[in-house]
């Protein structure tokens, strides 16, 4: 008897098939569900009135999310202005010949974002704690004036946070900017030595220019990280639901979450995450338009 062999046009489809179910479950029906929830108004699960685009034209007058996307913005401006220049001052130490400890050092500075955020977010709340936190106790050893009872946490709630990020991801920006170093052309640097620049020219014209690429690359990685922020300042803050004392550490991503399983409006919370995704995607297509104009 003679076995049934599939057509030969079924393969590719059979091969794509455990992609394909995997997209639509886990990608394409939530996001249709997504689209479809944005337009209704909900009281919990299952239990939702259509209202159109009701929820979109709200979010325009909101306060809670516009506070809300202020400190996003705040947040990602924060950690871009002061990650990058630590991440890269990293990467060249670390990229200097003949540095003793290299591997060493770039297991401690990456071994933070291995950690995870909620473990982080629980070490920064003591560290920040006033009198028993470690920065107020070693400021107030070191400064004798230093306020033992500063309120890091309560009134400078972004700087704690971006100090946190700080921490957190300046190791795993280095590795970036030590790979992009290790590429440069170091026959362009040794012409510009002999030409007379110093270390700062050498840097400013022939470092820089070389890793401008991957430069742009975790800028675009920071940013959308950012406009993400979650973990932190929930756990920080679980008592407020993250949002701190005056909605002051309350980020999009937060309120989309409170909106959706505190409050229970899971149609106003779609409508938020799809305001969310628009957003990360005009980053990104700014992003592409700058790059463009560089290389242009």
């Amino acid at each position: 008897m003679k076995s049934v062999r599939p057509h030969p046009s079924w393969a590719p489809w059979f091969f794509l098939s455990p992609f394909l179910l995997l997209f639509a479950t886990f990608f394409a029906w939530p996001l249709l569900r997504a689209g479809a929830l944005s337009l209704e108004q909900t009281f919990g699960p299952g239990v939702g009135v259509f209202i159109g685009l009701r929820n979109f034209t709200f979010i325009l007058r909101d306060p809670l999310f516009w506070t809300a996307l202020r400190n996003t913005v705040w947040y990602a401006l924060g950690s871009l202005v002061v990650q990058m220049p630590v991440a890269l001052a990293l990467a060249l130490m670390l990229n200097r010949p003949g540095l003793r400890g290299r591997g060493f050092l770039r297991l401690v500075f990456f071994s933070p974002c291995l950690i995870g955020l909620v473990f982080t977010a629980i070490l920064f709340a003591l560290i920040f704690d006033k009198q028993t936190g470690l920065i107020n106790y070693s400021l107030h050893a070191i400064f004798h004036r230093w306020d033992p009872d500063f309120p890091w946490l309560d009134e400078h709630v972004m700087p704690s946070l971006i100090l946190a990020a700080l921490w957190l991801y300046a190791g795993f920006n280095m590795i970036y900017f030590l790979a992009a170093l290790q590429n440069v052309p170091q026959e362009q640097a040794e012409a510009a030595a002999i030409d007379g620049a110093g270390a700062w020219g050498r840097f400013w014209h022939v470092t820089l220019p070389s890793i401008r690429p991957v430069a742009a690359f975790v800028v675009l990685l920071s940013v959308a990280g950012s406009v993400q922020l979650f973990e932190l300042p929930y756990i920080i803050y679980l008592r407020s639901f993250g949002s701190g004392p005056d909605n002051r550490a309350l980020t999009i991503v937060t309120y989309l979450y409170n909106t959706g399983f505190v409050t229970g409006d899971l149609g106003y919370a779609s409508a938020i995450g799809w305001v969310l995704a628009l957003l990360l995607v005009a980053v990104v297509v700014l992003h592409r338009w700058l790059s463009r104009g560089e290389e242009l």
